[in-house]
Formats: structure tokens, C-alpha cells, sequence
């Protein structure tokens, strides 16, 4: 059935409804971004200078702490999974989910088991689709987050590393872990958001931009009360600060592939309605040339029978 002409108008118009919901879409998502950028860049330093305090205390001190303990067998992790609560960001939550998934095949292909730990709406969604259980999911915070909340999953993360083995939770999950992984998507540059996987615990100190170069020196320090002491105020304080600027990356990486994915449905929505006016104008002209032919076919058909009677 052909399209009418009244039903294309009524397209453009909803595109260009459309096109002003994106357009202010990819504004929002630019405004927000310098401010998470910044955010992230202020709790670098943070992040850096705490992360040489643990290198000094792993290095100049011989504690065995629970959270630097390797186990000699491990044979469960728990996998933090960070993604976004709201949709419109293109691939960004689907990049991270199938990040996790490689690491969830490479912890199973060694023979541990997974506990899952979620961030964000998409990852809960995901996860309950597909009736995969996990422990906690914590949402509503992706694109601005607080250190409140990177501390109380700190905490969550803690406890089940440090919880005896074989301790069950509430709903029958598993709670004692031997690893912690955090997969979250560091961001590099508006156009490039990278999903990365790091392993947390047992304590290992991540290598990257926060990280102290490998010939700097170390400065020396002097443990008061005692090593063991500073190590238990030291390192939760440490996961917190790593999971907090993963958190801010993650934010970062999520306005930056919305403001993206906007702008591209902003450009997609202006070549459609350019489409849709042009075939709008081709039925326009088809129509009045049938209009004009069928005006000059009656003429003609007037003229013919005028010319028969006489």
C-alpha cells in the first residue's frame, strides 16, 4: 500500500521530535563529562601516592596479612561488575558485560567458582534475564558516584575475602572468596573507553597511571604502632580508593559513549528527515501530476464528445 503524503509529514514531524530528545540528550551527557573527567583526574593523585604507601609497607615489612595472602589452591572468586543504570550509551554496558564474561570463562577453565557482584542497572537487568544469581547489586549512582558507595562495596568485597571458608550468605550464595576481579571500563580519550579486568585481592598492586614508575624510589617509611596496625587501616582503605576510581573511570567512559551514541542518532535522525522530505516532495509532485492529468484527460474526453454530437 502506497504511503501517503499526510503520513509522511507525520514522520518528519516524530523525527524531529526525536532529533531535539537526542540533541539535548548529547548536550546533557557533554556537560557532565568535563565534570567527571575532572573528578577522575583529582582522585588521581590520591590513588598514586596511596598506592607507593602499600608498595613501601609489601616492601619494607614481612607481615602476612589476610589481604595479601595467596592461597595455594583457590577455588572461588568474587567478580565485581561495573556498568551503567540507564540505557542510551550505545555499546558500552554490553562491552563491560562481555568483558566479564571472558573472565568468567577463564576463572571457570581453572576450575574456580563465581560469586557476582553488580554495579548498575544494566548488569542486574542482564543478570536476571538470563536467572543467573548473584550476592549484591548496587544501583542508581553510575554517572556521578560517591565514595560512601565505593566504600560500603569495599566492604562487601572485604568481607567475603575475609570470611572463613565455607561461610554462606543470607540466600545460600557462597560468600567466601579466595579472589576478588573488578571489571569496569577505564577511559582513555573521548573517543576511546577501554573495558578492563584487574584482579584485587589478594593485594596486588595495579599497575597503571596511579602506579609509581619502576625506577622511582620509594620513600622510607616508619610503621607506628607496628606494620601489622598500619597494613589493617592501610589496605581496606586501598580497595576502597582502587574500587572509588573505578567507579569514576566507569562514569567518565558511560557520558562519554552517550554523548557519542546521542550525537550519532542526532546525525541519523537529520539524514532520515532529509530522506523523508524528499520523498515527501516527489509525492507531492506525483500528485499533482496525476491531479493534471486527470484534468486534462477529462478535457479531452469533454472534446471528443462535443465533437461526436455535432
Amino acid at each position: 500500500m502506497a504511503v501517503s503524503l499526510r503520513e509522511y509529514r507525520a514522520r518528519i514531524r516524530s523525527t524531529e521530535s526525536m532529533k531535539k530528545i537526542t540533541r539535548a540528550m548529547e548536550l546533557i551527557a557533554a556537560s557532565r563529562i568535563i565534570k567527571a573527567q575532572q573528578r577522575a583526574t583529582a582522585a588521581a593523585p590520591y590513588a598514586r601516592e596511596l598506592t607507593r604507601a602499600v608498595s613501601a609497607v609489601a616492601t619494607f615489612s614481612n607481615v602476612d596479612h589476610p589481604l595479601t595472602r595467596e592461597q595455594e589452591n583457590p577455588k572461588r572468586a568474587a567478580v565485581l561488575v561495573i556498568t551503567s543504570d540507564r540505557g542510551l550509551a550505545g555499546a558500552y554496558s554490553s562491552s563491560v558485560i562481555k568483558e566479564a564474561e571472558r573472565l568468567t570463562e577463564r576463572l571457570r577453565a581453572e576450575g574456580k567458582e563465581l560469586d557476582f557482584y553488580l554495579a548498575g542497572r544494566k548488569a542486574e537487568a542482564y543478570f536476571k534475564f538470563r536467572g543467573r544469581p548473584y550476592v549484591q547489586a548496587w544501583t542508581g549512582f553510575s554517572d556521578q558516584p560517591t565514595y560512601d558507595k565505593a566504600a560500603e562495596i569495599g566492604a562487601a568485597l572485604i568481607e567475603a575475602f575475609l570470611a572463613e571458608e565455607g561461610a554462606q550468605g543470607e540466600d545460600g550464595a557462597g560468600t567466601a572468596v579466595d579472589e576478588v576481579h573488578v571489571v569496569y571500563t577505564r577511559f582513555r580519550s573521548m573517543l576511546t573507553q577501554e573495558p578492563t579486568a584487574i584482579r584485587l585481592l589478594p593485594l596486588e598492586v595495579v599497575e597503571g597511571e596511579e602506579a609509581p614508575a619502576a625506577d622511582e624510589l620509594l620513600p622510607l617509611y616508619e610503621f607506628e604502632p607496628s606494620a601489622a596496625q598500619v597494613l589493617d587501616g592501610l589496605l581496606p582503605q586501598y580497595v576502597q580508593s582502587r574500587i572509588f576510581y573505578s567507579l569514576l573511570q566507569a562514569a567518565a567512559s558511560e557520558l562519554a559513549a552517550r554523548q557519542k551514541a546521542m550525537k550519532a542518532a542526532t546525525d541519523n535522525a537529520e539524514e532520515l528527515i532529509k530522506k523523508l522530505t524528499r520523498i515527501a516532495n516527489q509525492a507531492r509532485q506525483a500528485g499533482i501530476t496525476q491531479e493534471i492529468s486527470e484534468i486534462v484527460g477529462g478535457v479531452n474526453a469533454l472534446a471528443d464528445a462535443q465533437a461526436a454530437n455535432d
